[in-house]
């Protein structure tokens, strides 16, 4: 069997129909511009957001009114429609300052490539560690280097075929001969 291909469908301006004249449309829209507007206002906080989505209820009413009937209540349809517009408008805007927020934060949080001082210091920090770490004892420059690359104690023991409780104390002993190294290679190139 063929599918059919679907026609596009054009969306269409409903006119104001027989019971709704354009007299009458205007003067419900005099008499519910306030209340909705008012109603949008207290939701939102923002005069002007309000003042679009007021609009856009009215609009909506005019383009599709709600069908004349039992319980036919105009200015409830447009509260309605006003309050759901304004909820759809505060989770739209909640949802686009949590992605700003993350957006701003990850921002914040990235490597500050594009700022060139900020990658020379680091070129130079890493430039003194290998300076540091090349005037140390061998043993002690390959201890560091393990351990600051993630290993831990137990796997550094078996590498260099010590005792895991000589790791810590070796460690101590290592950093404390990096820092003054560091500290003098610092002093010599200031």
């Amino acid at each position: 069997m063929k599918a059919r291909k679907a026609e596009p469908v054009e969306p269409r301006i409903v006119p104001i129909e027989a019971s709704l004249s354009a007299r009458s449309f205007e003067d419900l829209f005099l008499e519910n511009w306030g209340p909705v507007y008012r109603l949008l206002v207290r939701m939102l906080g923002d005069p002007a957001e309000a003042e679009d989505l007021a609009l856009e209820t009215f609009f909506r009413f005019y383009r599709r009114p709600p069908q004349a009937g039992d319980g036919y209540n105009p200015g409830g349809w447009l509260y309605r429609v006003a309050t759901n517009l304004g909820l759809h408008s505060i989770r739209s805007f909640k949802r686009r300052e949590r992605y700003e927020l993350a957006a701003g934060k990850a921002a914040l949080e990235s490597p500050p490539e594009d700022q060139p001082a900020a990658i020379f210091e680091n070129e130079e920090d890493h430039r003194l560690a290998r300076l540091a770490l090349a005037r140390l004892n061998p043993r002690r420059a390959e201890l560091l280097v393990m351990r600051y690359s993630g290993m831990a104690y137990k796997d550094i023991a078996a590498a260099l075929g010590l005792s895991p409780t000589s790791i810590g104390p070796l460690l101590l002993r290592a950093e404390r001969e990096f820092a003054k190294v560091y500290r003098a290679l610092e002093q010599e190139e200031a």
